[in-house]
């Protein structure tokens, strides 16, 4: 059920329609979000029902902008200099729609009550973890991951991590977006609120959500195992995805233990001698490490090399 009603009031119909269309995909929010092109209507839209969050052009008049009564006023500005009023909020209009929203959320959620914004998440008793595997290079298993959250993303609510020291970024994924980085900043700090940043950082790919991998590989490598669960723990309790898949690779510090809170792993394997003899080799670690149910939660999925 819509808890909160988004208004978007601006001069340029395309650019509030694809502004509302990124609000719209933010699973998490509990907002009905509506358009607008003239103050006029949006005071005769207010009278229907109360404006929670206001998105306004800075090329309204101030004295326009006052007619309309909002929780939170932001300020689509286009330039430092534009006037606005101390219970309005200045948002850089000419930035993507992703930083617009993840700065009106953060803003609304330090002002008030986090969860009023967001979707009631009900207990989840099992969020599906599915972790992406393979031993050998080039199995193309990220293709293979991608396909397979997008599948179930059809029924259920579900997030893609890229969690290899180099996840592609301008092949599978586009160049410019918050990464698992800055999530993980999050996660870290105790006063932050995870939930609310997922929803500002997650993209799109059809109905799947995701985060962009990291962009420096030492970063990624020099996370701490008990931070990655951690992370990953938050997100199954904190948000309302249903399935989390895990695109894993080796150069992650205590894999292995990461692979071991999967509720299931996905291992992609190549028709190779030299591909199948590395697979032996890790299976014949799992064993030896101590590991034998990871090896038991293993499905081998065979893809063409």
């Amino acid at each position: 059920m819509v808890s909160r009603n988004l208004v978007i009031c601006d001069q340029e119909v395309r650019y509030a329609a694809a502004l509302a269309e990124v609000f719209m995909k933010a699973k998490e929010l509990a907002l009905g979000v509506q358009v607008c092109n003239s103050v006029e209507q949006t005071v005769k839209l207010q009278e229907e029902s109360p404006v929670d969050i206001l998105l306004i052009g800075s090329s309204y008049p101030v004295e326009d902008r006052k007619k309309i009564k909002a929780g939170n006023v932001f300020v689509l500005a286009q330039s430092e200099n534009a006037a606005y009023e101390t219970n309005e909020k200045l948002i850089n209009k000419y930035q993507s729609g992703e930083a617009i929203m993840g700065a009106v959320i953060e803003q609304c959620t330090q002002s008030g009550e986090p969860e009023r914004f967001f979707l009631r998440t009900a207990k989840k008793q099992n969020v599906r973890i599915i972790g992406i595997f393979s031993p050998v290079h080039r199995s193309k298993k990220t293709g293979y991951a991608l396909k397979l959250g997008k599948e179930l993303a059809r029924t259920y609510n579900v997030l893609y991590l890229n969690l290899e020291v180099y996840g592609g970024i301008g092949g599978h994924f586009p160049d410019a977006g918050q990464t698992v980085a800055d999530a993980l900043y999050y996660s870290r700090q105790e006063k932050k609120h995870l939930r609310a940043a997922l929803a500002g950082m997650v993209k799109h790919m059809g109905p799947l959500d995701y985060l962009l991998p990291m962009r420096m590989s030492e970063d990624l490598k020099a996370v701490e195992i008990e931070e990655w669960t951690g992370f990953v723990e938050q997100i199954a309790e904190q948000s309302i995805y249903e399935v989390l898949i895990l695109d894993i690779d080796e150069g992650i510090r205590g894999v292995y233990e990461l692979l071991r809170m999967c509720t299931e792993i996905h291992v992609a394997v190549i028709k190779e001698e030299v591909a199948q003899a590395k697979l032996f080799q890790f299976e014949e670690e799992l064993h030896l490490m101590g590991y034998d149910d990871v090896k038991q939660k293993m499905v081998k999925k065979e893809l063409e090399g």
